[in-house]
């Protein structure tokens, strides 16, 4: 990728470019990538480029044919989210599975990383799995050493979670020894965010009903906005990550002694 490019006859670097592009499609809602390529004067090849790396650090929502601003009400789609991160979310999946003890009980919930820490479970032995991701019952019901026990509830077809009154209800009827949660967004101050309030009371539930509990989020979650409140990193016994949080972030988790794991 160039490394530069030009803005008023001047020699422009990339990270500049990135920021005006951010600029553009903050002020629009939605650009085109054609219309990005004539704005900067380079290839749309390169565009592309740069919406895929602003996308890689959850600056931009990559659409097909231009890019938009993630907003606080609506999550990026699943199939996107399943890319998005993909090989962070992998060694993230990893280092968590690796604090899972065989003969475990566990809640996991929606969201792709959960389904990436599905699959990084399967060589473990006898465990006990309670989850409202039918994704992630599909992916360890093919073992013959775990117990699955799926949520009942209303099934979102976007990504197969499972949620409403009737999963709370199910939820609450167990005491795991971990709770394995993925979260939308962290807020710098701590709080805990997601887009979905129905999924937040499931996740809620989780929380309240685990021995331990375990956040699996990379570092695009850290500052991404999002409108519905979970609760706070001090509600967390660990944090698995791909990067060092942000300093305040960082702080926060250090003085609520927050186990900070980074893949």
């Amino acid at each position: 990728m160039p490394s530069t490019t030009k803005h008023n006859g001047k020699v422009e670097p990339v990270r500049k470019r990135h920021a005006r592009i951010r600029k553009m499609v903050q002020a629009q809602g939605f650009v085109t990538i054609e219309a990005l390529a004539n704005a900067f004067a380079v290839t749309p090849q390169t565009i592309r480029r740069d919406i895929n790396t602003l996308s890689e650090k959850g600056l931009l929502c990559r659409h097909h044919g231009g890019a938009a601003m993630l907003t606080s009400t609506e999550n990026v789609a699943y199939n996107e989210r399943k890319v998005l991160c993909f090989r962070e979310k992998q060694k993230i999946a990893q280092l968590l599975a690796r604090q899972i003890p065989d003969n475990s009980s566990l809640f996991i919930n929606i969201g792709t990383t959960t389904e990436a820490i599905a699959h990084a479970l399967g060589n473990h032995k006898r465990l006990r799995v309670i989850t409202n991701n039918l994704n992630v019952a599909s992916i360890m019901s093919v073992n013959e050493n775990f117990e699955v026990i799926v949520a009942g509830g209303l099934v979102r077809h976007r990504d197969q979670g499972i949620i409403g009154e009737a999963t709370i209800d199910f939820i609450n009827q167990f005491k795991v020894d971990y709770g394995i949660i993925g979260i939308s967004g962290i807020d710098i101050d701590g709080t805990l965010l997601d887009f979905d309030y129905r999924e937040v009371r499931a996740a809620r539930a989780i929380i309240d009903n685990s021995r331990s509990v375990f956040l699996a989020a990379d570092h695009t979650k850290f500052g991404r906005n999002a409108m519905v409140r979970l609760g706070n990193i001090a509600e967390i016994d660990g944090l698995f990550t791909d990067r060092q949080p942000p300093a305040g972030l960082a702080e926060i988790i250090a003085a609520t002694e927050v186990d900070l794991h980074v893949a």
